[in-house]
This record gives C-alpha cells, sequence and structure tokens, in this order.
C-alpha cells in the first residue's frame, strides 16, 4: 500500500468532523498527544527522510523567510544543492512554487512529505522555518536537525501562547529538541537581548556567534530587497551557515544576483514616486522599514503609508503603539483592514488611531487631518496612490505576499498587494 500526503490529509480532516473526535480532543493532553502522533506517523511513513540530509531550521519572529531563501541562495552558489520550505516559496532542487499553505510550519506530515521528496531529488540541504505555534503543535519533532538559526525575539503571538515567557519558551523549545543530535549546529544571532537563552538551550553543542553590525558589505553592493539594517542580521546568518558548510567569501559578490522576495521591501515601482509593499507586521519591524525607506523619498516628498492589524484577539497590545510609530514617520496614513478575522476592523482601527494621540502636541496638530480609515484595503491603496506626487514614497506593510485577507465564520478574499497596486498604478494620470 502506497501513502500519499493528501490521502492521509484527506482522511484527518474528515476525523476531525467526528462529534467524538471533538470530544477527545477536549482531554487534558489529548491536543498535545494528538499532534505528538501526528509527527510521529508522518516521520515513520516517509521513513524518517532527515537521518539522510542536511535539515537546517530556521527561527525568530522577524526575517525568517527571507533568511531561509538567502542561506539556500549562498549553498547552492557554493555548490550544493538544496530545497526549502518558507511562508513565501516550496522549492525543492529547481523547482520552486508559492506557499499555499498560509503558514510555514504545516501539519499533516507536510514536512516529512517534504524531506522525502527533497531527499529524492538529490538535495544536500533542507532549510525550514520553525515557527512558535508550530513548536507547539510537535512539528519540529522527529526531524534530525544539523543547524538551528535563531535570528531574534520580540513580542509577538502572546495571546495565542498566553505569555512572552511562553513565546520565548516554544522558540527556545526548538533548540532542545534539535540538540538531541550530537552533530547539530546552533547559530545565534549575538545581538538580541535574549542570545544566551538561546545560547542555554543548545547545551554543548557548537555554537557560531554571528552579528549584521559584522557584515562589511555596502548598500550599493546589494539588492533593494537586502536594504536595512534588519537585513544585515538575515544576511550575517546565512553567512554564518555557508560558511560553516565550507562556503568561501566569494560567493558573497552573488548577494547582488539574489531576486528577493515577493512583500519583502518589494519595490511596485520606483518613478516618478517609489510604490512598495512590506510584510512588515509588529512594531520593530514598522520602524525599522520606515526608516529605511524613507530615504527614497525626494526632499519636498511625502510618505504616505498603509497599515492595519491583525483581529481575532492577536496582539492587541501592539496597535496603538504602531499607530504612534506611523504617525512619527508618515505624512499621511490611511488605515485599513489587514486580517480582521471575528472583530469588528473599525474597533482595530480605532486602537490604531489611538496610538497617534501619543505624539507631541506640535506634530499632532499637524497630522490630525492626514489620516483616513477606509475598511476596504484595496479603496485604501487606490488613496494612496491618488495622494502621491512625484518625489514621494507610498509604502503599504502587514499584508506583505499573502494571499487572503481573512475575514469572519472562516471567510477569506484572495489578495495580492502587489497586483492590487499594478492594477491601480495603471490608471493612475502622471503627477505633476
Amino acid at each position: 500500500m502506497s501513502f500519499s500526503w493528501q490521502k492521509v490529509n484527506n482522511f484527518l480532516e474528515t476525523l476531525k468532523k467526528f462529534p467524538l473526535f471533538k470530544i477527545l480532543y477536549k482531554i487534558p493532553f489529548a491536543p498535545w498527544f494528538y499532534h505528538f502522533l501526528l509527527a510521529w506517523m508522518g516521520a515513520v511513513i516517509y521513513s524518517f527522510p532527515s537521518r539522510k540530509i542536511k535539515v537546517i531550521g530556521v527561527t525568530g519572529t522577524k526575517g525568517k523567510s527571507t533568511t531561509v531563501e538567502l542561506i539556500s541562495f549562498l549553498l547552492e552558489k557554493a555548490g550544493y544543492k538544496t530545497s526549502f520550505f518558507s511562508s513565501v516559496h516550496i522549492k525543492i532542487g529547481d523547482k520552486k512554487e508559492r506557499n499555499y499553505f498560509g503558514n510555514s510550519s504545516p501539519g499533516r506530515f507536510f514536512l516529512q512529505y517534504f524531506l522525502k521528496k527533497s531527499l529524492e531529488a538529490g538535495c544536500h540541504y533542507a532549510i525550514v522555518e520553525v515557527t512558535s505555534q508550530g513548536v507547539v503543535f510537535s512539528r519540529h519533532r522527529f526531524i534530525k536537525w544539523s543547524g538551528g538559526v535563531f535570528l531574534n525575539i520580540h513580542p509577538e503571538h502572546i495571546e495565542a501562547h498566553g505569555s512572552f515567557e511562553k513565546y520565548l519558551k516554544a522558540k527556545t523549545d526548538f533548540f532542545r529538541y534539535a540538540a538531541k543530535n550530537p552533530n547539530c549546529s546552533f547559530f545565534i544571532n549575538k545581538d538580541d537581548p535574549h542570545f544566551l537563552d538561546f545560547q542555554k538551550a543548545a547545551g554543548k553543542r557548537e555554537v557560531v556567534l554571528f552579528s549584521g553590525k559584522e557584515i562589511n558589505l555596502k548598500e550599493s553592493e546589494l539588492p533593494s530587497g537586502l536594504w536595512g539594517d534588519f537585513n544585515k542580521v538575515n544576511i550575517a546568518a546565512a553567512w554564518a551557515v555557508a560558511q560553516k558548510e565550507g562556503a568561501s567569501e566569494e560567493i558573497l559578490k552573488f548577494l547582488k544576483d539574489f531576486e528577493g522576495l515577493e512583500g519583502r521591501m518589494d519595490f511596485v515601482q520606483r518613478e516618478p514616486f517609489a510604490v512598495i509593499v512590506d510584510y512588515a507586521h509588529t512594531p520593530d519591524s514598522l520602524e525599522a522599514i520606515y526608516q529605511t525607506v524613507s530615504r527614497f523619498k525626494e526632499k519636498e516628498g511625502k510618505m504616505i503609508c498603509v497599515l492595519g492589524s491583525c483581529g481575532g484577539g492577536r496582539d492587541k497590545w501592539k496597535r496603538p503603539k504602531m499607530g504612534e510609530i506611523a504617525a512619527s514617520f508618515c505624512d499621511y496614513v490611511i488605515l485599513t483592514n489587514e486580517d480582521p478575522y471575528d472583530e469588528d476592523p473599525m474597533i482595530i482601527l480605532d486602537e490604531i488611531e489611538a496610538g497617534f494621540k501619543k505624539n507631541n502636541l506640535s506634530k499632532q496638530m499637524i497630522f490630525e487631518n492626514n489620516y483616513w480609515k477606509i475598511i476596504d484595503r484595496k479603496e485604501a491603496l487606490r488613496k494612496a496612490i491618488d495622494l502621491a506626487n512625484k518625489g514621494d514614497v507610498v509604502i503599504a506593510t502587514g499584508k506583505g505576499s499573502e494571499l487572503w485577507i481573512h475575514l469572519a465564520n472562516g471567510q477569506k478574499i484572495p489578495w495580492s498587494e502587489r497586483k492590487v497596486f499594478e492594477e491601480i498604478l495603471k490608471t493612475k494620470k502622471e503627477p505633476a
């Protein structure tokens, strides 16, 4: 009998619909055992493929997707065949496609299936994102990790985990599990305040410390998708891994050819005004992207910012903080839907708006008539383009390359931030 991921996935989805399953799932420890069992079954069905391929996991609050693809890029320039699984793409050898799962740590055996296919394709390395919620669901288990990368940690998914401490524990639990392999190496960003937690979790295994501050590369030598101090951390992490695997410093010259990721510092156009899409969805990442893109506007140019925040009770604390940051950096702000889920979208926007009031009085007097609340995200993007003139910068954050906008009762609508911008720009008159 041959197994396939698709058939097993369909069986499990059917199983979950039975009332008995729903009752059993509410028993203490039953959810943990359920996900643990799935992880084990996946490894058995696909014959523990990680024992025959080097698997490198990348974790952190920000930059995972870019770092995963950078590691793959540098290792291939060094002569290795790679696969990777990021929130944006799934690549096995020469074949790369969009990730339609909606997350970067899917269950239902898929990671084991992916590793099996990578092995069959002759890949030397498989690089995957490791998320905190994926760890909680045991999706990191029964994989023989050859490397673990820690980028950074900031408050995120607090409601899902219960506290920042539990979020941190989920991240470090990945390192503790990976350290069961005596040959696993760990790569840790020494500039992050919590780097010692990860160093401790690595135990007696080899630890390589890296720093974005020590990357001696000029931005003029890099594609725009890798500009900004936040990307120096991603480059430093990828280079640390490649160097450990025997790559020479010569491969860094190829970074200028890195295509970048859709929705990450992604230029839709540069002239006559810049239009940029980015995934920034935390206060730290929002401030970092605003600092970086502000350099693209001309001296008298304006920053026109489109942003929202997630619903469904997700990280409500960050909403006023993001409003405060937007009011500090942007000349015009359009607040709009991101993924409201089951919350009232206007309440979410009101909570972001509350952050505007934390600016000083003189700034607030100037700013108070320069923002709009537009629920329809397409209309919000259109408003941003209508406001733009030569030398301005339009920056939309929060969605990046995501394929859906999530609404109440599980509803979702197809979305492509870049394509919507492109459609709007076709009808935009040339600015004076």
